[in-house]
């Protein structure tokens, strides 16, 4: 197709591409809510995805709850660990330097890791594919399962974008923000808003966990070797920009792809040679200021 390229290799690297940018754009989501309301910089965010896989495997081989059930019981779990997180360690800190909430995140990865590699190992635990089976569409095979994941991250990310810029929710996120003791005026208890707002950027997070297990392999380093690139997929955006967070999550998982086709060698550094360009170019951010909780 181009120079000696097979249609094959070309359209399974964009599928690949497609599959990474769902992830990049949920967890940045995540990261973008965090610190567009709360100015954290959340580092505990790879092992609260990592967490996600772990939990709809643990009830899996425990319980026996299905991938499907994993996709509500996950999440929820993990956003109140994030929740209990905020409320004892972030809310004393909020008033502090923004270094402290950044230290105090990181801390918390790196124990929750610890504590899952000392239980169970380093090495990849397999989680069975729920949707076996797949499309043969002449120049590939799509299967049912990858499918799945673009258009539910598709739904998800829209519909979170969408409650944040045009519902009274949102609008209330947004005015916290910048005005706080203005919405508490209205009755609107702000802590508590923050705390449920955490620990539904933490659900993203770990939603995206229980997606990607499938897929990865569960391990406890997959956060960790994920949680880089969405902070450059983040910084390209703009901290704080949904819209940012979403279009730039896709769009680099899908260079990242083609880079794989035509550069191989450049497939690691690609986004971050973005992320360089980008800071030149727009240090905020390629949506910063036009919209999203900021």
């Amino acid at each position: 197709m181009f120079d000696g390229i097979s249609p094959q290799l070309l359209f399974g690297q964009l599928l690949l591409g497609l599959i990474n940018g769902s992830f990049y754009a949920m967890l940045s989501m995540g990261l973008a809510i965090i610190f567009g309301l709360m100015n954290v910089v959340n580092f505990a965010h790879g092992a609260q995805y990592m967490l996600g896989a772990f939990v709809a495997w643990f009830v899996l081989t425990q319980f026996g709850v299905s991938y499907w059930g994993a996709l509500i019981v996950a999440p929820v779990l993990v956003a109140l660990f994030g929740m209990a997180i905020e409320r004892l360690l972030l809310r004393p800190l909020q008033n502090l330097d923004h270094l402290y909430g950044l230290l105090a995140t990181y801390a918390v990865a790196l124990i929750v890791e610890g504590l899952i590699t000392r239980k169970y190992g380093s090495t990849g635990i397999p989680y069975d594919n729920p949707i076996p089976g797949g499309f043969r569409l002449g120049f590939m095979f799509l299967p049912s399962y990858r499918l799945w994941v673009v258009a539910f991250s598709l739904v998800v990310c829209i519909g979170t974008w969408f409650a944040i810029e045009y519902t009274r929710l949102g609008a209330y996120l947004r005015a916290a923000n910048e005005r706080p003791y203005m919405v508490e005026a209205f009755g609107i208890n702000v802590p508590r808003m923050i705390t449920l707002t955490y620990g539904f950027g933490v659900g993203l997070a770990a939603l995206s966990g229980v997606l990607a297990a499938p897929i990865y392999q569960v391990s406890p380093s997959m956060g960790s070797s994920a949680l880089i690139v969405v902070f450059a997929v983040v910084v390209i955006g703009g901290m704080g920009s949904i819209a940012g967070a979403i279009f730039s999550g896709y769009a680099l998982g899908l260079v990242e792809g083609l880079t794989k086709v035509f550069y191989p060698s450049a497939a690691n550094v690609v986004i971050f040679l973005f992320m360089i360009l980008a800071l030149f170019l727009r240090p905020s951010g390629l949506f910063a200021g036009r919209e999203g909780v900021r």
